[in-house]
């Protein structure tokens, strides 16, 4: 993964809740004092927000963890990182050296990408009345271009910041919805620690396509993968998904040119 599990569910919180809302509050106070609130308990940490016990309480769950004790865990696990890369420091343009690491990175989608699972994933998407496209901070950028995009030719999805929410919907999918994941790592579902569909019949499951650059092992959940070569860091990141994303939409747009025509 490129990012832990922590800034992505925190962040998520941040950026679809109301500002001034509890959750919010306590997840922007975590994330400005992480070196600081690793050891705190409960009650301490409720004086530091502003909140009552039951608000940290309930924030833990709202997030997906078990409870205060999982959040501490996860707080003293958790790792900031953000690539550098060696070769760019040393250069008299920078920019133009990160520009040409982002361009490569394009191109590989360019090269790799399978025309064949371009146009089955459209046909999908015609083919479904329901759909919905999802992805997690940098991925979810992917997701509403595409959603603008498919709007303009006539085809809407659904798509939502919040991860709390994307799971929601996903868990009450049924086998009439197609839902479209941008993961750039391949991770998406690792950050949710329970089951997807349990107890239901997997014939009774959403129709899932995973967009991703690294796909090693395909999870039970997705039915296929329209995937490229990735260099995996933070430079190809969120560009190769938001360029896969526009190739979706291009491709949408001929198969229905193509449909008059035929």
């Amino acid at each position: 993964m490129i990012y832990g599990k922590l800034p992505v569910v925190f962040l998520s919180v941040i950026a679809s809740e109301k500002a001034g809302s509890t959750n919010s509050m306590i997840a922007s106070y975590i994330l400005d004092h992480m070196d600081e609130v690793k050891n705190l308990g409960i009650r301490e940490m409720a004086e530091r927000c502003h909140v009552g016990l039951g608000s940290v309480s309930r924030f833990c769950k709202d997030v997906g963890l078990r409870d205060f004790v999982e959040l501490r865990e996860l707080l003293r696990s958790t790792e900031m990182n953000f690539e550098i890369h060696p070769q760019e420091r040393d250069m008299e343009n920078p920019s133009a050296a990160y520009g040409a690491r982002v361009t490569r990175s394009v191109n590989m989608v360019t090269k790799t990408i399978s025309r064949h699972k371009l146009a089955a994933l459209c046909q999908d998407l015609k083919t479904y009345d329901k759909a919905a496209a999802f992805g997690l901070l940098k991925a979810e950028c992917a997701a509403i271009s595409l959603q603008g995009d498919l709007l303009m030719l006539g085809k809407q999805v659904y798509t939502n910041v919040s991860y709390d929410q994307q799971i929601d919907y996903i868990q009450q999918a049924g086998k009439d919805c197609l839902i479209l994941i941008f993961s750039y790592t391949g991770a998406y579902f690792e950050y949710h620690r329970e089951g997807f569909f349990q107890g239901r019949d997997k014939k009774d499951w959403p129709k899932i396509w995973m967009v991703s650059g690294r796909q090693k092992i395909v999870p039970k959940y997705v039915a296929n993968v329209l995937d490229f070569q990735s260099p995996q860091d933070q430079a190809g990141h969120p560009y190769q998904l938001l360029y896969a994303a526009g190739l979706i939409a291009q491709e949408y747009a001929r198969s229905l040119t193509q449909r008059y025509f035929d």
